[in-house]
This record gives C-alpha cells, sequence and structure tokens, in this order.
C-alpha cells in the first residue's frame, strides 16, 4: 500500500531532523536531538488533543525542523537578538515544512494554514496556535524541565515556569500537573503557580 501524502510529509520531515548534528541520551541511546523533540512533540499532540488535525499535527511535528541550522551566537546574546533568533528560526522552520508539502502535493491553502500554526500566530485567539503553544510547553515541562533546573538558580527557574504557565491555556494547565514531576520540581512549580 502506498504511502499517504501526510505519513510521507512526516517521513520527510523526520529524515530532515535526522540529520542533526547534535545529540541527546535517553537510557544511553543517542538520538539526534531534532528528530527526538519533533517525535515527543507528536506524542505529547496526541495525547493532548487525540483528534488533532492534519495541519497541527505537521506543524508540531516540524516545529524544530533543522532547528540547528541557524545558532544561537549567530544572534546578539542578549533578550533582543534571542527574540530576533526565535523569529528567524520561525520563518525557516515554515519555509523548509512548506517545501515538503509542495513536494508530496499539498494544496496551498493547507500549507499556510500548517505555516501559520508552525509560526503560532494568534495564540490566545487561534485554538490550534494555542494547542501548538501548549504542546511545546508540555515537552519542556515533561522532557527537558528536570535537566533544566539542575543547572539553574531556583529563582530564575520560577521566573520561567512562571513566563512558560502565562503562555498555556487552561487546558493546557491541567495536562501540565499531572506530569510526574520530581518533589524538588512539583516545588518549584507549586511555587510558581501560586
Amino acid at each position: 500500500m502506498k504511502p499517504t501524502r501526510f505519513e510521507t510529509a512526516i517521513a520527510l520531515i523526520d529524515k530532515k531532523n535526522s540529520e542533526d548534528i547534535n545529540t541527546y541520551q535517553v537510557f544511553g541511546i543517542e538520538y539526534p536531538k531534532e528528530l527526538l523533540y519533533s517525535q515527543r512533540m507528536t506524542r505529547k499532540l496526541l495525547q493532548f488533543k487525540p483528534n488533532a488535525s492534519r495541519a497541527l499535527q505537521i506543524a508540531a511535528r516540524a516545529q524544530h525542523i533543522c532547528r540547528w541550522k541557524i545558532a544561537r551566537d549567530e544572534y546578539p546574546m542578549d533578550r533582543v537578538g534571542y527574540l530576533k533568533w526565535r523569529e528567524t528560526l520561525k520563518k525557516m522552520h515554515a519555509e523548509i515544512t512548506a517545501e515538503i508539502l509542495k513536494e508530496v502535493g499539498y494544496e496551498d491553502e493547507f500549507i499556510e494554514r500548517v505555516s501559520f500554526l508552525i509560526n503560532k500566530k494568534l495564540i490566545k485567539k487561534n485554538e490550534e496556535s494555542q494547542a501548538i503553544e501548549d504542546v511545546i510547553c508540555l515537552v519542556f515541562l515533561d522532557y527537558y524541565f528536570e535537566e533544566f533546573a539542575a543547572k539553574h538558580d531556583d529563582d530564575k527557574i520560577i521566573d520561567i515556569l512562571q513566563k512558560t504557565w502565562k503562555k498555556m491555556s487552561e487546558e493546557g494547565h491541567e495536562e501540565a500537573l499531572k506530569i510526574k514531576f520530581s518533589n524538588k520540581s512539583l516545588d518549584l512549580v507549586n511555587k510558581a503557580i501560586s
């Protein structure tokens, strides 16, 4: 049986992300960092929104496509530099994904929808944009938070948690509180949201 356009698009996104030169270790196995991240995005999205549209599923999978190609240190190491870097990345992620979707035969309207979601436009106003933002936050909290928190002081972590919490919907908050945190992390989460 021939794979569907959707399956082919996901496979091509994974192929791009498998080229990541950076790796991430889980249970002693090395994974290309962005490939692992993208698969975690899909897993978390489908737990959170089991009926997610195809456009939303593709946007989640391609959220960080080829992220390593634009290094953070190519921009000033301040807040303005960080935001500029993030904007440039979003544009690149949307462009690479659009090329893939064109290649597999998706219509312009669908491609524009995926680009809109990758760019996270109208968060808080658009349900699917908000869902992507929630899933990004949930993936961070579930898979990367403990390691991140170990490298920074509690005040900085509480500040980051508060900013993360602000970006999320009520539904996202409920989902976040189901995550199995360590006692220390749970304590930080509770301090941040109280």
